[in-house]
């Protein structure tokens, strides 16, 4: 009989926050199916439950908040989202698409490139660890970042900045984060969840309702969905279906395993 595994996410309740943690070290906290029902699940049990004023989404361990798709899973031949349907429609992560009335705070503990700034760019505060780096490397792999990172770094950033890491694909340090508006605080890796902590607590102590609200007009939410996002997820499925059957997009991939360097053919 083999021991079961430990569960690829971790939720705990702290008063009226829950914190969800990543919970796949091993694998820098990349995103399976497991992962995807994970934090997807969580959010649907915070939203629902009037207690919970706040969440804070994290990584364990001190090296990853989160290396996004989990790579390996797929060359395994698994899948990375669910079967339910239902639970496919909340985005990568069970997350990126997957919009709540309670306030989402990232907790940054490691860096957090492709997915894992995704994931950041899909909470309302983040606060970092300052040895994390953000950024999203997709085009150096031949594909794109798909799950929300190409068109809210533009709306989250100085577009010419944004630009810059959407491009070069080139990731940028928790400080130079701070200081585009990224991040809400860099502090120390020991006093990133008591940071964090803070920040829920004083969210959690103003009145929920009116929090809520506030944060539906903030993002536009109504009825489980920011509207104004539906052109940019249009877009996003028409170019994902060009890019990623290209030759490159295998290519990409290939040439990052053999530690080489691409030979782009742009088809």
């Amino acid at each position: 009989m083999t021991d079961a595994l430990p569960p690829a996410v971790l939720v705990e309740r702290r008063g009226h926050i829950l914190i969800l943690t990543i919970n796949r070290p091993e694998a820098r906290n990349a995103v399976n199916a497991a992962v995807h029902v994970g934090l997807g699940t969580a959010l649907e049990e915070a939203e629902a439950d009037p207690e919970v004023r706040a969440v804070i989404v994290t990584g364990a361990g001190d090296q990853a908040f989160c290396a996004g798709a989990d790579l390996k899973a797929v060359a395994r031949g698994e899948r990375l989202e669910p079967e339910d349907r239902d639970q496919r429609a909340w985005g990568f992560a069970g997350f990126v698409r997957h919009p709540i009335s309670k306030p989402l705070i990232a907790a940054v503990n490691g860096f957090a490139l492709g997915g894992g700034t995704e994931l950041a760019l899909a909470c309302d505060i983040v606060v970092a660890a300052d040895h994390a780096q953000f950024g999203l490397p997709e085009v150096k792999r031949g594909i794109i970042a798909a799950a929300g990172g190409a068109f809210r770094i533009v709306q989250q950033l100085p577009r010419k900045v944004a630009m810059e890491i959407l491009l070069t694909g080139e990731p940028i340090p928790a400080q130079r984060a701070l200081e585009l508006g990224f991040a809400n605080r860099v502090v120390p890796l020991d006093a990133l969840m008591d940071t964090a902590i803070d920040f829920a607590e004083r969210i959690a102590a103003n009145a929920p309702l009116a929090v809520q609200a506030s944060k539906r007009i903030g993002m536009g939410i109504a009825e489980g969905r920011i509207a104004s996002d539906d052109e940019h997820w249009e877009a996003n499925r028409r170019e994902t279906r060009m890019v990623f059957t290209s030759e490159d997009s295998r290519e990409g991939p290939r040439a990052f395993a053999e530690k080489r360097q691409p030979v782009w053919k742009a088809r």
